[in-house]
């Protein structure tokens, strides 16, 4: 690789023996990859507060400043870890306090991650502990280079702001942390952004449901590749983009998508494909649009659902506000519990909206921080739950052996109150 003299000096310790860790991973991750050169990322969003056993066991051998050499430097060197370099978050983590007697979650694991908040906030990591930062402040430019985990994040920042990162690791988003630099290649070069496959939307799209079932599709037909998606598309706002490129990022592994005259790298359909040939399109039909639907709902056969997850990836205030209305003077099923998780600076502006109490009279549980996924926790004995999110259908029914229906929001909240099932593709 191609260092500049800044590059070269962390390595020989000019910045201490963390910063000279760090580098010597980036080295390393550099050269695996065969990028030329590192590029400069002054924006962050990673893990490092999550507890699990492994972590609590670092702590007790050598306290966080261990746990970080081992999972985020990829080091067994003992060595005082610094401020960080450039701004950095942490991304979604484990349940916290307002979780407890609600979540079936460890106290000492909730205990360990509060300890972990305070340790790295002082570091000057902000503590947004969600998987959607752009909702809460930590907005990039268009061109600017990241270095960012969490896929569904990883695709918005991407495709909807043209800000420029790939779907980093524990390890390399610890590094650029303490160095402001990452390997230069993949999303980072603009010969690696252009469309590769065009999907023809033949059918109406509109509302979340629809996009997250499109980006189901879309990812399902790229795998890590690059779609362009042009057709019968209403304006997307915040939470349909927010919904199909988390689907897209589930289904497949795709990390930016191109809608000609609504994304800002895509001007015309033509130049999503940087003056190359346009690919046949793919069409996305009634056909396709229902063989999507029901490859969501393949994991649900009894219709007595007991749990109702809302909020993946976490959710925006429109989602907070129009939960409460649907609840609004109505009452859960008594075997159903209801789960809206949000990040936590929302949850402050949905308490001061009156939309908290709300859900809450009516019997749900406003949550924040994580979800069933990360945490690996649902209420005690789910057996069939319900969703609004294309992703958490895909992925929870894997991770805790429940059963998964996938519908509007309208059609979760019926469950939540009535306890069955009734949703269907209109």
């Amino acid at each position: 690789m191609k260092l500049n003299d800044a590059d070269k000096a962390m390595p020989d310790g000019a910045e201490g023996p963390a910063v000279a860790a760090a580098m010597d991973l980036l080295v390393r991750y550099g050269q695996a990859l065969d990028a030329e050169v590192l590029c400069d990322v002054r924006n962050v969003a990673g893990t490092m507060t999550q507890p699990s056993p492994a972590k609590a066991h670092l702590v007790q051998e050598g306290g966080w400043q261990k746990a970080y050499a081992v999972l985020n430097l990829d080091s067994d060197g003992d060595f005082t870890i610094p401020d960080m370099k450039v701004p950095t978050c942490q991304l979604q983590q484990s349940f916290g306090p307002d979780a407890e007697g609600v979540a079936p979650y460890p106290k000492e694991l909730v205990a360990l991650q509060s300890d972990a908040e305070a340790f790295y906030s002082r570091k000057g990591v902000n503590i947004l502990a969600t998987c959607t930062p752009y909702q809460v402040g930590n907005i990039p430019v268009r061109g600017e280079h990241l270095a960012r985990m969490e896929s569904s994040a990883v695709v918005y920042a991407n495709s909807v702001v043209g800000a420029r990162t790939n779907c980093e690791g524990t390890a390399s988003t610890g590094a650029a942390s303490l160095t402001g630099r990452i390997p230069c290649w993949g999303n980072h070069r603009t010969e690696n952004r252009i469309g590769t496959h065009h999907v023809d939307v033949r059918t109406p799209v509109a509302g979340p449901l629809d996009w997250g079932m499109l980006g189901y599709f879309a990812g399902g037909l790229v795998q890590e590749e690059r779609p362009v998606v042009t057709g019968a598309l209403a304006q997307p706002d915040l939470l349909d983009l927010k919904h199909f490129g988390a689907a897209a990022a589930s289904s497949g592994g795709a990390e930016i998508y191109h809608l000609p005259g609504i994304t800002p790298e895509a001007p015309s359909l033509e130049a999503t494909f940087g003056g190359r040939r346009i690919p046949e399109a793919v069409p996305y039909g009634e056909r396709e649009r229902r063989a999507v639907y029901e490859d969501l709902n393949s994991q649900g056969t009894s219709p007595d659902v007991d749990f109702v997850l809302l909020g993946c990836p976490h959710a925006s205030l429109d989602q907070v506000r129009d939960t409460a209305w649907l609840l609004e003077g109505r009452r859960l099923n008594t075997g159903t519990q209801l789960w809206l998780m949000v990040p936590r600076a929302l949850r402050t502006t949905a308490d001061r909206n009156g939309w908290t109490q709300t859900i809450e009279r009516a019997g749900g549980r406003v949550l924040t921080d994580s979800c069933p996924a990360m945490s690996r926790s649902a209420p005690p004995g789910t057996k069939v739950f319900a969703t609004d999110s294309a992703k958490q259908a895909h992925y929870l029914p894997a991770i805790l052996g429940i059963e998964a229906w996938c519908g509007t929001l309208a059609d979760c909240i019926d469950a939540a109150v009535t306890g069955i099932w009734k949703g269907d593709l209109r």
